[in-house]
């Protein structure tokens, strides 16, 4: 076994952080009413209402495995891994279903939010295989 680096956990806590506030994010997503919703301007409203339900199941997979995974390599322990894969799943879902939902050029900052969300998956899931690999996760 080989020793944890000294900066995994820093950047675990990190990542958790961001998993945090996705799953906020998603939180208050969720809790929107019809009036809230009603309130969205015309392009707002159509994007919300065109998500499919498979869409928003992916953005669930995605915040709460990225949590639970940042969680753990925190915690260094190997279960971290599927979870960040199944985050990084999730963020492929949720992309698949926010490009149907637009349908059209959703605009220059919202695809490089989305492009961030997929970087960052992207390498948590790989550090937690790494770490499985060289033994810093348990």
């Amino acid at each position: 076994m080989t020793d944890t680096p000294k900066w995994l956990r820093p950047l675990a806590a990190v990542a958790l952080l961001w998993n945090l506030l996705g799953c906020a994010a998603f939180a208050a997503d969720m809790m929107l009413t019809p009036d809230d919703v009603a309130r969205m301007d015309v392009v707002q409203r159509a994007m919300y209402e065109a998500r499919p339900a498979w869409s928003v199941i992916g953005t669930a997979a995605a915040v709460i495995g990225g949590a639970l995974g940042s969680l753990g390599l925190l915690l260094s322990r190997r279960w971290a891994y599927p979870l960040l894969a199944l985050s990084l799943a999730g963020v492929v879902v949720q992309d698949v279903g926010m490009a149907q939902a637009f349908g059209t050029w959703p605009g220059a900052a919202v695809l490089a939010l989305q492009a961030v969300v997929l970087l960052v998956a992207i390498a948590l899931a790989s550090l937690a295989r790494r770490g499985v690999r060289d033994g810093w996760l348990r």
